[in-house]
């Protein structure tokens, strides 16, 4: 029996990590931060995790407290006590710029980044967000020789490889609905068919209709009755 008297209480699982725990995490974690405008950094990691609400618990929770482990003491251990995943945590790891072989080597680390499918949905919503069309003016103001939004457009068709392009759409869809065209632009570009050159068969009757009989239009592909 347990020192509470209740027989159960020592078999009794703590309680489960949760997407919101991260949130509340994420919140105070990073509560007296700024960023590169002197905006509350909270609300860049708030919205990267709901940008992330299409995906799967471990890939939220990775997604708000992305930078944790780069912007505050918390360790990986700290992290596994609270009960966070394996998962979650390698997630963390991965886009944890000053665990990279190469911190200073921006590129490199987003191809490494790119070799794992959650840890690119994560830095996807990440570049999102830092994207948007207001902070990339501001920061084109603030740094008009060399604007730090110019490699994130660099990172995005390496991101964007490693993920299914309808994962890209849910993840920018919810935060940064601008960059939709710049996407779609992209896989144009990536669309190397010969539309000029290509053939159509014309329908062809199966064996089973009668050879001089009308075809209805709704059994042609194509064809609208």
């Amino acid at each position: 029996m347990s020192e509470t008297g209740n027989p159960d209480a020592a078999s009794t699982p703590p309680p489960r990590f949760t997407v919101e725990t991260a949130k509340v995490l994420a919140e105070v974690a990073h509560n007296r931060q700024k960023d590169k405008l002197k905006r509350p950094y909270r609300e860049h990691v708030l919205a990267v995790g709901d940008a992330l609400a299409d995906f799967d618990d471990d890939i939220r929770i990775a997604g708000y407290l992305h930078d944790i482990a780069e912007d505050t003491p918390i360790t990986r251990q700290a992290l596994l006590d609270m009960g966070v995943s394996e998962r979650a945590v390698g997630i963390i790891e991965r886009v944890t710029k000053r665990l990279q072989d190469n911190p200073d080597d921006y590129q490199a680390g987003i191809r490494f980044i790119a070799e794992d499918h959650d840890a690119a949905l994560v830095k996807i919503a990440d570049n999102a967000h830092n994207s948007l069309p207001e902070r990339v003016r501001a920061l084109a103001e603030k740094w008009p020789d060399k604007p730090p939004v110019t490699r994130y457009a660099d990172a995005r068709p390496v991101l964007y490889g490693a993920v299914d392009v309808e994962e890209v759409r849910k993840i920018l869809a919810r935060v940064n609905p601008w960059l939709l065209e710049e996407l779609d632009e992209q896989l144009d570009e990536a669309d190397d068919t010969d539309y000029a050159s290509l053939s159509y068969e014309s329908y062809e009757p199966s064996a089973a209709e009668p050879v001089g009989t009308e075809t209805p239009a709704e059994a042609m592909p194509g064809v609208e009755s």
